[in-house]
């Protein structure tokens, strides 16, 4: 009776010794962790076609924690928090049937990728019409805030007064 509880023993002791061998293993394989994978909220936003080289460009989002080489992540993933709403996409772009009024935001456009919410992101933004200009707005200072500048900037580059430039992302 006894050597048959030493042997139930040491086989369940072989058996947790090479369990944990297989976990620390599984653990030891796993690649480091970046700022936003805690999270898995990360971002790539690229903006072009606006004023100044400086609000162009290519920036990565990390948040929660904030991080990467965007100039305002903190803020930026603030404003994203704020927006999120479950069971909302907050990246859908402006439903084909809305009624938007005939105004030109400029030539700016945005392209942003990433995980938000655990979601899959694509997303577009451009400054076309009034619809596209008010939700471009609402990501700042995800992408760059857009300065009226219609008496200086927009003549200097010929465009009429209802123009509006897109200031850095600072």
């Amino acid at each position: 009776m006894i050597s048959s509880l030493w042997w139930r023993i040491a086989a369940t002791a072989v058996v947790c010794a090479a369990a944990l061998t297989a976990l620390v293993q599984a653990v030891a394989a796993q690649p480091p962790r970046t700022p936003g994978a805690i999270g898995g909220d990360h971002l790539t936003v690229t903006v072009s076609g606006s004023d100044g080289p400086a609000a162009g460009g290519t920036y990565e989002l990390w948040c929660h924690p904030a991080g990467g080489d965007h100039p305002s992540a903190g803020a930026a993933c603030d404003r994203l928090d704020a927006l999120t709403t479950w069971g909302r996409d907050l990246f859908a772009p402006v439903p084909p049937d809305a009624v938007c009024t005939a105004q030109y935001g400029g030539p700016a456009t945005a392209h942003v990728t990433g995980v938000w919410a655990g979601r899959p992101v694509d997303a577009r933004f451009s400054r076309r019409t009034g619809c596209e200009i008010a939700r471009w707005d609402s990501f700042v200072p995800l992408l760059p805030a857009a300065a009226d500048r219609a008496g200086d900037a927009a003549q200097a580059r010929g465009a009429g007064p209802s123009q509006t430039a897109v200031t850095p992302l600072t």
